[in-house]
């Protein structure tokens, strides 16, 4: 990996945090989800840097809790699942995908729950956070429809003149 591309994927990962904390007032309805989209379609293995990065960032700022386990975790099944459909560039399909995601959110971030209190406790954890996982739902798949094309082409002109010197 070369040193700018290494730079420019580290900058990616803090555009993850600042847009997360940006959007922080409003409940699970973060730019995260669509941003490691793109970033996978375009960056593929490497997106990797880019998301623990932001992870990385977020335990420093937020603290390392039983939370900032689950985004170990949770990004990564986001990125395999891109990984799986990126021959797709369909903003409609995109959008239900990363839609679909925000609605599981809940249940994916409950699976420590299960190791630790058995699963009654996994499944009161995720059915109390029914409610966000919807408006995560509702705003990665709003995000998605309004930014994927977009970001594509951001992403299209960052590798072109950026990384790629064309």
């Amino acid at each position: 990996m070369k040193a700018k591309e290494l730079a420019v994927l580290a900058l990616l990962g803090a555009i993850l945090h600042a847009s997360q904390a940006a959007m922080a007032f409003l409940p699970n309805i973060e730019p995260v989800s669509i941003l490691i989209l793109v970033y996978t379609l375009h960056f593929g293995r490497k997106t990797l840097a880019t998301v623990y990065a932001y992870v990385l960032l977020q335990g420093v700022t937020y603290g390392f809790g039983l939370w900032w386990f689950m985004y170990l975790y949770v990004w990564a099944i986001l990125y395999l699942v891109v990984r799986l459909f990126r021959r797709n560039d369909s903003v409609l399909i995109w959008a239900v995908i990363n839609g679909l995601f925000g609605l599981c959110f809940g249940a994916l971030c409950s699976l420590p729950y299960l190791l630790i209190g058995g699963p009654a406790t996994a499944l009161a954890w995720w059915v109390s956070g029914l409610p966000f996982d919807i408006l995560h739902c509702a705003g990665n798949f709003a995000l998605t429809l309004a930014l994927y094309r977009p970001l594509t082409r951001v992403m299209r002109l960052l590798k072109a003149k950026v990384l790629y010197d064309v």
